[in-house]
């Protein structure tokens, strides 16, 4: 019988659900077992030498490599060459990208933050840069005690060293990613891959849309029974209780540090309705999700609420009409803002352009019926929505690095999972 992969909390901190990050210490002298993240995690090597299998990649762990896991990753370090010493930090993804998007860009600059810490998850710093490193992690450290220290004492006097707290650590947690992605950069760009383990991060990345088995099957090119198959063989759960898992866990992450209520909750995640979300939450978590809210809420309103909750419907628009003569002037239009702005808004929430987005959903469409109708080429461009062969072959070429026919004659459907 297959061993079941273990999953981690949902929290950043076991004592305290609204911490934004947590610091840890650990040691490891062996190799170790496979382990889902639902929570982000960077790792600051200080000592020894290993490997990391990670989604399914071997990366080599040496004194000052910083390790980028994101939510819902699987990692396994397989090989302890001598002693791992190292840093971890703990934090919330969501939360973190959006306030640097937010805060941090005021010229709206294309900052593909989680793109650029999946394609590259692991870089290596000289001895300079890793000691500047390890000093912002330790500045880290040290502030989350002073944190706790503060929220034992008197509410009405603390209140605003509590503030300073939070934004010191945001800033240097910021730091630290900004340093990450400018590393990546320099590095080598790495193929797409279509490991198996990635269906998590996959299904993570899109709880807003209306997933389904039939939606996976298409997106790694497996049979829905392959991938049912492998989902509850690694996690134990159901493809249905490991998308209510990973919501609960984002439920969390709004609800501690937004004000959007329960009804725009699940059309952002994906539940049916109101009732769908509070049934779910009050099952996990064993109180209601108002209540949960009352209790631990720290930030409230930080990243423009209302602003983003028009940056979905505009995402859920052109995703659902992507077959229409959709150009941005139009959806502008139809959203009474300006081009400039909706490119604004999708370099935000989906890190792509309008360009972008719209061709990377009508070539997986595309892939889809390439792969399950013998419907023609040309028929297909029209049917997803370009008004030529040669434009489908073009962005073909573009996202999947082959022509459409080389696709439909060298990928199959996967019957068996890996």
């Amino acid at each position: 019988m297959t061993k079941l992969v273990p999953i981690q909390s949902i929290y950043c901190s076991k004592e305290d659900e609204t911490r934004l990050c947590s610091f840890d210490i650990e040691v490891i002298s062996a190799p170790t077992t496979p382990l889902i993240h639902p929570m982000s995690r960077l790792w600051l090597i200080n000592e020894g030498e290993g490997t990391l299998l990670l989604n399914g990649k071997k990366y080599p762990l040496v004194k000052g490599t910083l390790v980028s896991v994101l939510p819902w990753q699987i990692t396994d370090i397989v090989e302890v060459k001598s002693p791992l010493q190292f840093f971890v930090m703990a934090y919330y993804f969501d939360n973190i990208n959006e306030i640097i998007k937010t805060f941090y860009n005021p010229d709206s600059v294309s900052l593909s933050v989680s793109q650029s810490m999946s394609r590259s998850p692991v870089v290596t710093f000289d001895t300079r840069e890793h000691v500047k490193m390890q000093q912002l992690f330790l500045q880290i450290k040290d502030e989350l005690r002073t944190l706790s220290r503060l929220d034992s004492s008197d509410a009405e006097t603390a209140s605003e060293s509590l503030g300073l707290c939070k934004l010191y650590i945001t800033n240097k947690l910021i730091e630290i990613i900004v340093s990450f992605i400018r590393t990546c950069h320099t590095l080598p760009t790495q193929d797409a891959s279509t490991e198996t383990s990635e269906i998590f991060q996959y299904l993570y990345t899109h709880l807003n849309e209306k997933i389904t088995l039939s939606m996976l099957s298409q997106q790694f090119y497996m049979s829905e029974s392959a991938i049912s198959s492998y989902i509850k063989r690694t996690t134990g759960l159901s493809f249905f209780d490991l998308l209510n898992e990973m919501r609960v866990g984002k439920t969390i992450n709004y609800l501690l540090y937004t004000d959007f209520t329960l009804e725009e909750l699940a059309e952002i995640l994906g539940f049916v309705d109101s009732a769908h979300i509070s049934k779910v939450f009050l099952a996990r978590i064993g109180m209601k999700a108002n209540d949960f809210r009352k209790t631990y809420q720290s930030i409230g309103d930080k990243c423009r609420i209302k602003d983003r909750q028009v940056f979905y419907t505009i995402v859920s628009y052109i995703y659902r009409n992507y077959a229409e003569d959709l150009q941005p002037k139009n959806v502008s239009e139809h959203f009474h803002i300006s081009p400039k702005e909706l490119n604004r808004i999708l370099l935000f929430q989906v890190e792509m352009n309008f360009s972008d987005y719209l061709n990377y959903i009508r070539i997986n469409r595309a892939c889809e019926l390439l792969l399950t109708t013998d419907k023609s080429i040309l028929t297909i461009a029209l049917e997803v929505g370009y008004n030529t062969e040669k434009t489908l072959t073009r962005n073909f070429l573009r996202f999947r690095s082959m022509t459409p026919g080389k696709f439909r004659r060298s990928v199959e459907l996967q019957e068996d999972a890996l």
